[in-house]
Order: C-alpha cells, then structure tokens, then sequence
C-alpha cells in the first residue's frame, strides 16, 4: 500500500512539473512573442501619428511624391554587447572604405532621446516585406521587449559616426532571428519621420564575444572600415538559443531622401535570393 502510494505520489509530481515545463515554454515561445510584437506595433503606430500630426497629416511615404509599392552596461542575453555604454572570434567581413553613398546627405548631430522613448522604425527588406520595428533610445531589458535598442552615446541615423542598434535573436518577438541571413549589398532602410536613410550592407555576418564593445565604435576595428564615415551596427545573441557570443552586421550610409518624396527604392523592390515572407 505504502509503495503504491509513493509511485501515484511521484507519478502525479512528475505529471505535475512536465505540465509546468510545457507552459514555460509556451510562455517563452509563443506568448512574450504575442506581447513584444502588440508592443512594437503599438511604438510604429504612435511614431507614426506623431510624425503624421507634424507633417500635417502625412505618413511617411505618403508624400505628393509618393510612389505605390509593396544600454548602459546591458545585461548579458539582452542581446547587445556587455558593458555598451553612455560590442572575439573570427575575422571582420567588413568591405567599406569609410566613404559615403554619393546620395547621403549631411545630417546635424541631434541630442539624443529620453531613454525607452521610440524614435525611428528600421526596415530590412531581406526579412519581410512588411518586415518594420521601433527603435527606442536605450538598450535595456525593458526597452528590448518594445522593439530595437539604440545604443547610448552612437551616433543617430544618418549621422556621422556609429549608429548602433541592439536586438532580441529569440524571445520577445524575435525581431533579429534572421540576421544571418543578411549579405552584403542588402538595404537597411530608417525613418525618423522626415528623413529616409538607406544603409548597404558591408559584408557578411561577423561573431565576437559580448565584452567586444569596440564593434560600436566610431570607426569599428574588425569592420574593415578605415576612416570616418556614417555607420550602422546591428548586434543580436549569437547562438540562436544562447548568449555566449554576439552577431554583428556592419553597413555604411548610401542615401538620404526626404519622406515628402515617397518611399526610397529600397522598400519598393524585392531582394534577389532567400526572402522572409512575415
């Protein structure tokens, strides 16, 4: 009798805690993605009102010349680069030479946000068409839960400089799960609402540790850029399921062009190869 109970006892425990684990993994795969992509919608959407009532009724890309077209010291597994502030193995990939796309024009250096407050949406057509996220000022665990992270102290879009941007791999909408799927020549497209800013792609995916945070420097050393120019970094957890290393995608600014005149040509054409339908 007393065996008997013991084995329903453990049987129920066991039922008890797989019951448990399969929730948990729900919850981390299904629901914090439920949440983060309401989140992001919810930051594009009120970006894009404010842009809206600005311009005085006018969405980005809907202009007279539109055209129709399809931290501080982040924690680690917050996806940007340990000790990041105010990115190890392998060797860079980077191609550029520093210079700036003929079609880039020159942008004021502006103060920076209010940390958690959205200020851009980026968009990579390589991942979806409709593929578009916020990006907040910050790169905190709560500010990576509503979008993509702008590292404290880089330069903003189009500037000169370094403009760095953290993202979740996996978990909370997954928002850079497919940055190893990027290569060079691909377009990463920011708006802050008035401006369009196109960035190529320099190279392919590079992995360093999470305590490199050179990789978001002016001028990072592994990017195989060699002077000044206006930068962009993409950082996000390297493996797929873990922290242990940082990916890092560099590009280099191509153009500018103003909202008023539509959307750029980037956004309006399909990439060739591998496409992420959303």
């Amino acid at each position: 009798m007393g065996t008997r109970l013991v084995v329903r006892t453990l049987s129920e425990l066991c039922v008890t805690v797989g019951t448990l684990i399969v929730l948990l993994v729900v919850y981390v795969l299904y629901w914090t993605g439920v949440r983060a992509n309401s989140a992001m919608d919810s930051e594009v959407h009120r970006l894009q009102e404010r842009w809206s009532a600005a311009a005085g009724g006018q969405l980005p890309g809907q202009g007279p010349g539109a055209q129709a077209g399809g931290n501080n010291g982040a924690p680690a597994g917050t996806d940007a680069p340990a000790g990041a502030g105010t990115a190890g193995q392998g060797a860079g990939t980077g191609t550029g030479t520093g210079s700036t796309g003929p079609g880039a024009k020159t942008v004021p250096r502006k103060s920076p946000p209010p940390s958690g407050k959205s200020f851009a949406v980026m968009y990579i057509p390589r991942l979806g068409r409709s593929w578009a996220k916020p990006v907040l000022q910050g790169t905190g665990t709560d500010v990576l839960k509503k979008g993509l992270g702008h590292y404290d102290g880089t330069a903003g879009p189009g500037e000169t400089g370094n403009f760095a941007v953290a993202g979740h791999r996996r978990t909370y909408g997954d928002p850079l799960k497919d940055l190893p799927e990027l290569r060079s020549g691909d377009p990463v497209v920011v708006t802050d609402g008035t401006t369009w800013f196109t960035y190529v792609v320099d190279g392919a995916p590079f992995t360093t540790r999470p305590d490199d945070v050179g990789v978001i420097d002016p001028v990072p050393a592994e990017s195989g850029y060699r002077g000044p120019g206006r930068y962009l970094t993409l950082t996000t957890c390297e493996p797929e399921w873990g922290h242990s290393h940082r990916l890092i995608v560099w590009a280099h600014l191509d153009a500018t062009e103003p909202v008023a005149e539509g959307k750029p040509k980037a956004l309006l054409s399909r990439p060739t190869g591998p496409f992420r339908s959303p």
